[in-house]
């Protein structure tokens, strides 16, 4: 186990508070970028920390607004909300070039991360990245219900059931990346397991032909699903990301 690490709070004047866990130690720094409804003490979070205390990494984890240990409500969230949080902890805590670690949703907020700050972002690793699931990851029924009621609530398989709201859904379409080219250049790892009933599996191979860069790996993981996180899962994850840092 690596050592604890007290969280911090990123104070805001026009926004809420952020609560977060910054490792000091080699760079690029590590900054994990949670799934939608999850936060930074997550099994991949904490795993990736822990290796990162290992090896003396720098390393970054954070709650968007409304999550985890952060101020605000999570029926407040937005794409844009959440990608602001994102920018404003790679400017105001992970100071200097970064390589960003996106689970689910976090992969798309990370995509956005690095297309406001494309000088700081060195690498980028998706796992089971979900880019724009606001469009296909509902029914249209589904779709019209949120706009007609405001909100849906629907199951999950992780816990307690998932709000979607209208302007949590609105600015996910607004905010769409797989209409085109993405121009990130910098080395790209796509994790995927092949049993995801939540994100198949071919969003990963889809994402990965539209990045501007050569360097793109897409690892599939036939027994794996959504979340990832078995041991194995965890050791490909540290893996892949001590091979990319070594390659930077």
């Amino acid at each position: 186990m690596g050592d604890l690490i007290a969280p911090a709070r990123l104070e805001r004047p026009d926004a809420p508070a952020l609560a977060y866990r910054h490792r000091p130690g080699t760079g690029p720094t590590l900054v994990f970028l949670p799934g939608y409804a999850s936060d930074m003490q997550g099994t991949k979070a904490e795993a990736l920390d822990q290796w990162a205390a290992r090896h003396g990494r720098a390393m970054l984890r954070f709650d968007y607004r409304g999550c985890g240990e952060s101020a605000g409500a999570f029926e407040d969230g937005t794409i844009a909300g959440w990608t602001d949080d994102a920018v404003a902890m790679l400017d105001a805590v992970a100071t200097g070039p970064v390589v960003l670690v996106g689970s689910s949703m976090g992969g798309w907020i990370g995509l956005l991360a690095a297309r406001a700050r494309p000088d700081r972002v060195r690498a980028f690793v998706g796992i089971a990245a979900a880019p724009d699931f606001t469009d296909w990851g509902f029914s249209q029924d589904e779709k019209m219900a949120i706009l007609r009621d405001g909100r849906l609530v629907r199951p999950s398989g992780y816990g307690p059931p998932l709000v979607t709201t209208r302007a949590f859904w609105q600015s996910g379409e607004a905010h769409r990346l797989l209409h085109g080219p993405i121009p990130f250049g910098g080395p790209v790892r796509l994790l995927h397991g092949q049993r995801d009933p939540d994100v198949p599996s071919h969003h990963s191979t889809h994402l990965a032909g539209l990045f501007r860069s050569a360097d793109v790996r897409t690892i599939l993981v036939k027994d794996g699903d959504h979340r990832l996180s078995r041991p194995q899962d965890l050791a490909l994850l540290t893996g892949t990301v001590a091979d990319l840092l070594e390659s930077l």
